[in-house]
C-alpha cells in the first residue's frame, strides 16, 4: 500500500508541474488542466523515495554549497507516491486510488533539454524511473489518498 505525496499539474508543457493538492483525473485523457492530458503519457508517477534520495544524494554531492530542495512535480511527475516503488512495476500494473484505476504504460524518458533538474544537477532520474499510465477509470485523487496495486 502506498500513499499520494503530491498531485501536481502544470499548464504548459516543458514546464515544472505545481502540487494543487487535488486533481479529476478523466478516463483516457489524464489529470483535468494538466499540459499532457490527452497525450500518450496522461499521467506520469515517481517515487517518493527516489526523489528524496535524488535529492540528498546532490546535497551530500555538493558539502557546505548551496542546498538543492526539490519541491513536488519539478520533475514533471502528476503523481508523488511513497511506498510503492512504481519504477519497478511491470508494464500492464493497475493502480488503485480511490475510484480511480491507472495501468502503468511506460517506463522511463528521454528528458527533454529544457528540464529544470538537468540544469541545476546535470543529471534526472525521470529516464530510469519516470512511470507513465493511462487512465481506466476516472475520478479525483488527492494528497494523502492511498494507491494500491491491483495487479
Amino acid at each position: 500500500m502506498g500513499r499520494i505525496e503530491a498531485v501536481c499539474i502544470s499548464e504548459k508543457k516543458g514546464t515544472p508541474k505545481k502540487d494543487v493538492g487535488e486533481a479529476v483525473f478523466i478516463r483516457d485523457q489524464g489529470a483535468e488542466h494538466d499540459a499532457h492530458a490527452g497525450s500518450e503519457r496522461q499521467v506520469s508517477l515517481l517515487s517518493y523515495e527516489k526523489v528524496r534520495s535524488f535529492e540528498s544524494e546532490f546535497n551530500k554531492d555538493k558539502e557546505g554549497s548551496e542546498v538543492l530542495d526539490i519541491p513536488a512535480g519539478a520533475f514533471g511527475e502528476n503523481l508523488l507516491v511513497s511506498g510503492i516503488k512504481v519504477e519497478e512495476l511491470p508494464l500492464g500494473t493497475i493502480l488503485c486510488c480511490g475510484e480511480v484505476m491507472l495501468e502503468v504504460m511506460q517506463i522511463g524518458k528521454k528528458c527533454h533539454d529544457g528540464c529544470t533538474i538537468t540544469r541545476t544537477t546535470g543529471k534526472c532520474i525521470m529516464p530510469k524511473s519516470g512511470v507513465f499510465a493511462r487512465v481506466i477509470r476516472g475520478g479525483i485523487i488527492k494528497n494523502k489518498d492511498e494507491i494500491s496495486i491491483k495487479r
